[in-house]
Parts: C-alpha cells; structure tokens; sequence
C-alpha cells in the first residue's frame, strides 16, 4: 500500500449508509487487543505487511466481531468466530490468486489449536477448533464452487463459515480496483451493507496511519478507536 492508492480509495468512497458505531463488547475488545497474528504465525514474513497481512486479517476481526454482535452471537461463538477471522490469511504464499491458502491455514490451525487459542486467551475445545478450521478452509472457496464434501463441512459450522466470508469481503475496499470492491451476492449475511462504511473508514484510517510510521497492529487499532470501536 502506498499514499497514491490510499488516495484513490478515499477519492473513489461509494455513498455509504453511516451506521452509528457503539463500542463493541469488553470481551470483543480484548480480542481484538490480541488479534495481530505473531510473526510465527505466518508461512512467508513478506506476507505480513502485504494485502493479505496483519492489518487485514486484524479488520478482518474486527468486522466478524461487528457481524458476530449484530447477530446475536454468545461471547464463546464470537471468540471462535474472531481466531478464525483473524488467522483466515496466515498460510499465504502471495498477494495474487493463491489457491489453496485457505486449506493451509485450517490445516496449520487445527495443529496450533491450542497455542492459538491460548494467545486469545481462550480455551480450545474440539468442537470450537473443528468449526473454526471449516471457516478458515472455506472461505476463499465460492460457496457455487461447493463440492458435496465442502457443503458437509459447512453444514456443520455454517453461520462461522458465512460470518468469516462477509468479514472478509468487507475489507475489500483495500483493493486498487473498484471491480475488486465488496459484493453483497458473494456472501449470505443479511447485515453485510451495514457494515461497508465503517469497513471503507477502517482500511483508509489504518493504511494512514501505517504509512504515517506506526506498526500495523498499531495502526488499526487507531482505526479501530477512531471509529469508536475500542474504548
């Protein structure tokens, strides 16, 4: 990312519903504290400051934990659903069509359950790190893409699954094309559309605040207290 991009993406701002942002739940906020994936974490480090990186897979997180509010979800459900979002890229080899990336991360989740969920100071149970590893597996397959084994994983953890797809379609507005910006029939989340503005000021805030000097986690954490998210 670079100063010319982030002005295009803020010259190019779609006409957004302002949907007003009350701080999110305390234990939402200590996740989204803890959400910068650690450097071991990741399969290649030039991935960590890329599109791909800490800084999307921390918005990520913390537009499930948005999602996740507004649907009602119990504090346990929502922890599961913000590891997953939050490590949904860590197995990426590159910014381009890296097919597969998904299937890395849930296999390297499901062993790092334990370390994972310890950092979010959580407690993994299979059945919470089964369905957060369909989410991760999952969500850079096309749900038309299904094959009959991916809608059996699905069934079993279906809301994680269409929670963690919306976080991450709504960060798109990090992309350097308009055509590459979020798609409400990609997704299966009726709050989608609520969400997009806060999701436009969240990338154009922390890349910013990135380029302005401050570490990633850093930088959207401003974001994130910008937009009042964090108290």
């Amino acid at each position: 990312m670079d100063r010319v991009t982030v002005r295009w993406i803020a010259a190019n701002r779609p006409d957004l519903r302002e949907v007003a942002m009350a701080p999110l739940p305390e234990a939402s906020q200590r996740l989204l504290q803890r959400a910068a994936a650690p450097a071991g974490w990741w399969l290649e480090s030039r991935v960590t400051g890329s599109l791909h990186g800490v800084r999307h897979g921390m918005r990520t997180a913390a537009l499930a934990a948005l999602l996740a509010r507004d649907a009602g979800m119990d504090e346990a459900e929502t922890g599961d659903l913000v590891v997953a979002a939050a490590v949904h890229d860590c197995r990426r080899v590159h910014d381009q069509d890296d097919r597969g990336h998904g299937a890395r991360a849930s296999s390297w989740l499901a062993q790092n359950a334990d370390a994972v969920w310890r950092h979010f100071d959580l407690t993994a149970t299979t059945a919470r790190m089964s369905r957060a590893a369909v989410a991760v597996r999952l969500h850079d397959v096309p749900y038309t893409s299904f094959s009959a084994a991916d809608e059996a994983d699905y069934a079993k953890a279906e809301q994680l699954c269409d929670m963690v797809k919306a976080a991450d379609a709504l960060d798109r507005y990090r992309l350097p094309k308009l055509s590459w910006w979020p798609d409400a029939e990609h997704v299966r989340v009726g709050s989608f559309e609520r969400f997009r503005a806060a999701a436009f000021d969240l990338v154009v805030r922390s890349e910013n605040a990135q380029l302005d000097g401050l570490g990633s986690a850093e930088a959207v954490g401003v974001a994130l207290r910008e937009k009042g998210l964090l108290s």
